[in-house]
């Protein structure tokens, strides 16, 4: 047998016992063992006599990506290669500077810079192009992906390297040098706190990494120490994708007393089954409690926001979460490979899983739906206030979230408030302060003509079913005696859209605000600015405001 073959067939041997982390019985041990000597057989013959050349490696990766897609999206496969780039990037021996970038067509524009960063050092502007980094070239013909620039980007903190930008507005391209990481960049659990009011104080959770929990204690002792007058905390999760489950339940452990059940795990085995309480003290059990989520705060958030929810230790604010019951556990495989594989579902300390979609059921297409509300049961908490599983955390107030004008969604899709933003900043030095800023009289209407000039133009939800539907006509051949009825309703659809500009100025404002304050004052900026426009946070503070409110929503009157 050919050494490559019998490399083959020992990987394939490697690869079954590698697999006896949960050991099969009766059935289940011979099924496995029956498709394992099938797969092995037919990868080895498949690389034996395939009539062209195979890649082993990367038929296997296929196999395997293939399969681990059939449970669920947060079960995967991480090559040796991940894994190093990936301990790397955790050793705190490599660093960027402190953007994030992103693609539009054939350009790497950079989207966001960090306040305080090696990137705002060094002058670089939300808008900037990137063209070469280190002589790279990963712009034009040259294009690369944005993680292949993020790569770039990336190496052993404090070395110094080359980037060539080009900078909307001006004719030659700007050599820069510039220092990665140092103690500038840090990937903060906590990236903003601070005092909306005398009375209360806010502070924004965007992970759950290593040391979350301290950070939010540190921060929640600071707003103390600030104001004496202290009389209430949000904690900000909207956005929040979850992470480590010990820092979800640190966090929870800031408001919560020691000993109070947080979660609970139940899976197959009985290392997958486990409870998880608080430890340690808490910094205050006793001040008022809002947490904000939305649709994209998952997992970690889900757990202390209900945690919080059902120990009626606060008020939950906002939209229904994202429903992510589902534990991962990183498993070692052969060859320095890992499988990081879901092992068990969580549940909150009133016993309701928030997980929301069914994995194990799949439609005739592959598709999986979110569990029926036939199976949804209720739960009650603390004080006896019911609660649903089944579909994330229901927040206890409600804020609907409107979706933006056709005409807002287009004005995005096609960057022209990012472009506008961009010729703005560079035609002013400075703006006010966050809270103090509002956009100029003269903006809107330069803004309009900066559209038009630009061609702007978009097509509704109605103009494609109106588009469908006279296909359908013409399919039929009714489309000739309705083609004087079409064409009124496309020249009056034509004439709403061009006053669409006008009649959402106040969204699309807003939007232009927002983006401006974030070009000045950075993520903190745009923080700040919220405190006085944003919905949940307004509708917060009126509660936290109102004492005897906010204890009937927890008394559950």
């Amino acid at each position: 047998m050919p050494a490559r073959l019998r490399l083959i067939a020992l990987l394939t041997a490697v690869l079954f016992f590698s697999l006896g982390f949960v050991t099969p019985t009766g059935g289940d041990l011979f099924e496995v063992s029956r498709n394992m000597e099938i797969f092995g057989r037919l990868y080895t013959e498949v690389n034996k006599v395939y009539v062209d050349e195979t890649d082993p490696t990367g038929l296997m990766r296929t196999g395997i990506d293939a399969m681990l897609a059939q449970l669920d999206p947060y079960t995967n496969f991480y090559s040796e290669s991940q894994i190093d780039l990936s301990r790397l990037m955790n050793s705190g021996q490599y660093a960027g500077i402190g953007i994030e970038v992103g693609r539009r067509e054939d350009k790497i524009l950079i989207i966001e810079v960090q306040g305080e960063s090696p990137a705002d050092s060094a002058g670089l502007l939300v808008g900037d192009e990137i063209l070469a980094v280190d002589n790279v070239a990963v712009a034009g013909a040259e294009s690369r992906t944005v993680e292949e620039v993020r790569n770039l980007l990336l190496g052993e903190k404090g070395s110094r390297f080359s980037l060539s930008i080009k900078r909307p507005g001006e004719p030659a391209p700007r050599e820069l040098s510039v220092v990665r990481g140092g103690s500038e960049v840090q990937e903060e659990n906590v990236p903003y706190f601070g005092l909306i009011n005398p009375e209360v104080g806010y502070v924004e959770l965007s992970g759950f990494m290593a040391n979350a929990g301290n950070e939010v204690a540190t921060a929640v002792r600071a707003l103390r120490s600030q104001s004496p007058e202290l009389k209430g905390v949000v904690l900000d999760l909207r956005g929040n994708p979850g992470g480590r489950l010990d820092q979800a339940v640190e966090v929870s452990n800031v408001f919560i007393p020691q000993g109070e059940l947080i979660t609970e795990m139940r899976g197959r085995t009985s290392d997958s089954r486990n409870k998880f309480y608080t430890l340690l003290p808490p910094v205050d059990t006793e001040i008022p409690v809002v947490v904000l989520i939305n649709g994209r705060s998952a997992s970690a958030s889900e757990i202390v926001a209900g945690s919080i929810q059902d120990l009626d230790r606060g008020v939950v604010i906002g939209q229904r979460s994202f429903g992510k019951g589902l534990v991962q556990n990183v498993r070692p495989l052969s060859f320095n490979t890992q499988m990081k594989v879901t092992i068990a579902k969580y549940y909150t300390p009133s016993g309701r899983c928030i997980q929301a979609i069914d994995y194990s059921v799949r439609n005739p297409d592959g598709s999986v739906g979110r569990i029926p509300d036939s199976l949804i049961n209720s739960f009650r908490t603390q004080n006896g206030r019911l609660v649903y599983d089944g579909g994330g955390i229901d927040p206890d107030i409600v804020i609907e979230k409107a979706s933006p004008a056709p005409v807002t969604q287009a004005l995005q899709a096609q960057n022209l408030i990012f472009d506008y933003v961009s010729a703005y900043v560079r035609e002013h030095d400075s703006i006010a302060a966050p809270r103090d800023f509002r956009l100029p009289e003269t903006v809107f209407p330069d803004f309009v003509a900066f559209v038009e000039g630009q061609g702007f133009a978009f097509q509704t939800h109605t103009e494609i079913q109106l588009d469908l539907l006279e296909k359908s006509l013409g399919e039929e051949g009714y489309d000739t005696p309705m083609a004087a009825q079409l064409e009124a309703i496309r020249t009056k659809l034509e004439e709403q859209k061009s006053a669409d500009l006008a009649r959402y100025r106040p969204e699309i404002e807003g939007l232009l605000e927002r983006e401006i304050i974030r070009r000045y004052y950075f993520h903190r900026g745009a923080v700040e600015a919220s405190f006085d426009r944003d919905p949940e946070l307004l509708e917060a503070v009126r509660l936290l405001g109102d004492s005897d409110r906010y204890q009937a929503i927890l008394a559950g009157e």
